[in-house]
């Protein structure tokens, strides 16, 4: 038997556990360091976007918020560790588009895209480019569907792999253009601009960010962007849905976390990436990335994602694309 006062002593500790506990639960988030998983490689678009959201939120609520690149199998790594993860605000996924395309594209995946990932915030829109090589005579989108339909299967469309944006950017072009072009996968941009600045290949969709020096130069022509409205980096080109009305296609970036994170969390990192997406300073870092900052509510965030699931789909089963 226990000495009556250690017998007390110890009751007492037990007593207190409960309270502990649920003054742990009740410290304000984030109480730690934040680790916002990035499924693509150092560098680029997405990790700067990441980086500048990040550094607002450390900034603004007290904690690092922490950049893990995460690349490989087209994103799916990174999105599988953040589904896996705990519900706890802890662990958040740059969601993007590539995201709504696996949805379709991959035919086992582990995870429901939609299901297992609770959207929390929007962040940017990065608008595309349709670009042809100078000797092609085409300078408007009229004309080039013209001269595509009069050489059926003889133009080469080259994208950065297969499912990426810049294919499936090009097929949904395809489809609704009612032309013939064979796709030319490369294994990523690099080597898909070397052939097409070489006329080996003849059209691609690409980044504005990644065009815009060629297209300054010369070296390539621009018929139009693909995003609903025009891009204010390449003023005077049309979009092409000024030409295919109901086209769009553009990469975006947002944040999103493992289903189930407790609401209150969702709605205070909705809240403070809105706020830095209104900062004067923050949006013209999104412009010099050539985007536009995509602020919307948790449900908006979530929309959006549905819609553009439920776009590619159509369009993956379309071009009958297909992966390892």
């Amino acid at each position: 038997m226990l000495p009556r006062r250690q017998f007390l002593r110890l009751a007492a500790g037990a007593a207190a556990l409960p309270t502990v506990s649920r003054l742990a639960w009740a410290q304000p988030y984030p109480s730690r360091p934040v680790r916002l998983i990035v499924p693509f490689p150092p560098g680029g678009g997405a990790e700067i976007s990441a980086r500048l959201i990040g550094q607002w939120l450390s900034e603004r609520l007290g904690q690092p918020f922490i950049i893990d690149n995460r690349p490989g199998a087209g994103t799916n790594i990174g999105t599988e560790a953040v589904v896996r993860a705990p519900p706890d605000g802890y662990t958040l996924l740059l969601v993007n588009a590539a995201n709504a395309i696996n949805a379709t594209l991959y035919q086992k995946l582990s995870y429901n895209f939609i299901r297992d990932i609770a959207p929390v915030a929007g962040i940017m829109r990065v608008p595309s480019v349709l670009v042809v090589h100078p000797s092609l005579p085409a300078n408007t989108i009229p004309e080039f569907i013209a001269y595509a339909k009069a050489n059926p299967g003889k133009l080469n469309m080259a994208s950065g792999g297969i499912g990426s944006g810049t294919h499936v950017s090009g097929e949904l072009f395809k489809m609704m253009a009612g032309i013939d072009l064979i796709h030319v996968p490369y294994r990523g941009l690099t080597p898909a601009f070397t052939d097409l600045l070489g006329g080996q290949v003849q059209v691609m969709a690409a980044s504005t960010a990644a065009s815009i020096e060629y297209i300054r130069s010369g070296m390539l022509r621009a018929l139009a962007v693909t995003t609903a409205t025009r891009a204010d980096v390449l003023p005077g080109i049309p979009t092409v849905g000024e030409f295919l009305p109901g086209y769009e296609a553009s990469g975006w970036f947002g944040v999103g976390a493992p289903r189930n994170t407790p609401a209150e969390i969702i709605d205070r990192l909705n809240n403070e990436i809105n706020a830095a997406l209104a900062d004067p300073k923050l949006r013209a870092r999104f412009a010099e990335l050539g985007g536009s900052v995509l602020a919307l509510s948790p449900a908006g965030f979530g929309k959006l994602i549905a819609e553009e699931t439920e776009k590619w789909a159509k369009v993956v089963k379309f071009s009958g694309a297909k992966t390892d």
